[in-house]
């Protein structure tokens, strides 16, 4: 279905749903975010196979290119024009998801108080990238699956790789090093050659590939707890045998966030 987020009246999104056959507006509700194909009928379909094993109503919420164009909107968020100025707050894409939640809740489709997210390949960039910038009050589990780049949980590496020339603060990492986070790394995503791989000087710093720039965020989200005198409670989970692919990524992020849903 067609949607329209009060933000961005102007630029439709659709919503692609999977419903499990016992639903019932006391299940929790997952937000699947697709990658830079904007393919979310796709992966809706990813998560037809889980919903009823894992008591939860799948929501793909798709930005079409013709709406959301290019990386600006969708990966970073919208928190920069093409020539780098800064929008408003209101402005950032991020807030679509927890807006559509409140929306569910107030339409009585569900009376769940949190919600489940997953994303992949500029999906899990979209995801932790949201998570980073403080939209985590409503979510319970967060998946973030083989990510192209980073924003890296260091206040000198400038936004998107970095939290830096943000205005944000020391006192904004801990909130984000203590939340939930679950990266997963496919150990076959080693691939540099494909037309969407980022392969940008900034990119490359992060690693060679997907997979290797997945545990250098762990790392350095890692070092950054250190610093700060407290435990990371992110969790790195290598998935073998797996390149980038949504299907199969989704295969191993749907139990992990059922079982977190059930908590």
């Amino acid at each position: 279905m067609a949607y329209r987020d009060q933000a961005f009246p102007d630029r439709a999104l659709h919503l692609h749903a999977a419903r499990p056959v016992g639903w019932s507006p006391a299940m929790p509700v997952v937000f699947v975010h697709h990658g830079v194909r904007r393919n979310g009928r796709d992966y809706r379909d990813y998560w037809l196979a889980h919903v009823d094993a894992g008591g939860f109503l799948a929501i793909a919420i798709e930005f079409p290119d013709d709406s959301f164009p290019e990386y600006l909107w969708y990966h970073f968020g919208n928190l920069r024009t093409k020539d780098g100025a800064a929008n408003p707050p209101e402005a950032w894409t991020f807030g679509i998801g927890p807006r559509l939640f409140q929306a569910l809740r107030d339409q009585g489709i569900t009376t769940a108080p949190r919600h489940g997210l997953f994303g992949h390949s500029a999906g899990g960039q979209y995801v932790h990238r949201m998570l980073s910038l403080g939209y985590r009050e409503h979510v319970a589990v967060a998946v973030a699956a083989n990510a192209g780049t980073y924003a890296m949980p260091d206040l000198g590496i400038a936004w998107p790789w970095g939290l830096g020339a943000l205005g944000l603060a020391q006192a904004d990492l801990p909130p984000l090093l203590g939340f939930p986070l679950t990266i997963l790394a496919g150990t076959e995503d080693t691939g540099t050659t494909g037309a969407h791989f980022p392969k940008g000087p900034n990119s490359m710093r992060q690693g060679p590939h997907r997979y290797g720039r997945a545990h250098a965020y762990v790392r350095t989200g890692r070092q950054a707890a250190e610093a700060l005198g407290m435990t990371l409670a992110w969790e790195l989970i290598d998935v073998p045998g797996v390149g980038h692919d949504g299907a199969r990524m989704s295969d191993a992020a749907a139990p992990l966030i059922a079982e977190r849903l059930r908590r």
